[in-house]
């Protein structure tokens, strides 16, 4: 059992049992095969810890699609884009308008340039500027739920922010990169692994260009729930069998942000990835072809935002969850 399978099966069980539903109350979620109130069985203030110096915190009860989520994080925080023609998949299509724009969303946010008194940079930008010339500083965040631009957003962002702190481990010549990611809502079934995988590629490209180590990832999660519908789901998928952590690694060539291409995360670095296999009749979201009944609509895309498999990287022969903001 990987310790990511160990953290997933302890959060879905204490939802499950000890969780609170929203049964009867006013909801924004509905399922699109009924148009009825999609309810939840929720925990608030969930935090999961990860540490990248002993493995990768990639799931094994079923696969997460490590490339496509690489994909969407560099479509997000290298390219700062907010327009899903710069993306390679199609899990952001539902919220494009005719001209692939989401908004000023995500990627869009971290491409804003401010004033700083070294002179205009945008967030990301001063994150590297500040980890390479003052590490030890407490002031190293980026932020994109900007209240002021919330109206022209086509969805408000879920996983919002990203705190980074460096220490030093002792006898160690090098400095370890760890990293807050604080997330409003997170629909644990379809996107938890999913947003956990991306910080952590995050957190090792940033780590790799500052000449750091990659160490803990603290995820912070306001509200963990689980759909009244994924409830059997769920249960089914924390009682599979589980396999060690898979090896992850990107090219160690690479030396400069913004010179990161999936191709660094090649098929070399899925080595020892055992997964259940999944089943061709499945609609657990990130397991095999969803079915419309199976997600709710009106959700929030960092929710619901797990693709397949890596197959779909290159083929797009399946979907993701189909919710919406």
């Amino acid at each position: 059992m990987s310790y990511a399978d160990q953290i997933f099966v302890n959060m879905c069980r204490d939802i499950l049992d000890n969780g609170v539903s929203t049964e009867g109350e006013k909801v924004r979620p509905v399922w699109e095969d009924t148009n009825e109130s999609a309810y939840t069985i929720k925990k608030f203030g969930v935090v999961n810890r990860y540490d990248l110096r002993k493995e990768f915190p990639a799931l094994t009860l079923r696969r997460t699609a490590l490339k496509s989520a690489f994909d969407e994080i560099l479509w997000i925080w290298q390219k700062k884009s907010n327009n899903i023609h710069d993306l390679n998949s199609h899990i952001w299509d539902s919220w494009a308008d005719e001209d692939g724009s989401i908004g000023k969303a995500y990627g869009y946010q971290l491409g804003v340039k401010h004033q700083y008194k070294e002179g205009m940079m945008d967030q990301v930008d001063r994150v590297l500027y500040d980890l390479k010339n003052n590490p030890y500083s407490r002031r190293i965040m980026t932020n994109i739920y900007v209240h002021q631009d919330l109206h022209e957003m086509n969805l408000y962002p879920c996983a919002y922010s990203m705190t980074f702190n460096v220490t030093k481990e002792k006898d160690s010549d090098r400095l370890t990169l760890n990293g807050v990611l604080n997330q409003r809502s997170n629909d644990v079934l379809a996107a938890n692994n999913w947003n956990v995988c991306q910080y952590a590629l995050l957190l090792m490209m940033i780590a790799q260009v500052c000449d750091m180590k990659a160490g803990e990832l603290l995820h912070v999660i306001a509200d963990a729930h689980i759909y009244d519908r994924h409830i059997p789901l769920v249960k089914e998928l924390i009682s599979r069998e589980t396999h060690p952590a898979p090896k992850v690694w990107l090219n160690p060539e690479v030396k400069d942000f913004y010179a990161f291409t999936v191709d660094d995360l090649g098929n070399s670095a899925f080595a020892g990835y055992q997964t259940d296999p999944y089943d061709e009749n499945s609609y657990i979201p990130g397991d095999g072809p969803i079915s419309l009944s199976s997600q709710p609509r009106n959700e929030d895309r960092g929710d619901n935002s797990a693709c397949t498999c890596d197959q779909q990287y290159q083929t797009d022969a399946r979907t993701s969850s189909g919710a919406s903001e």
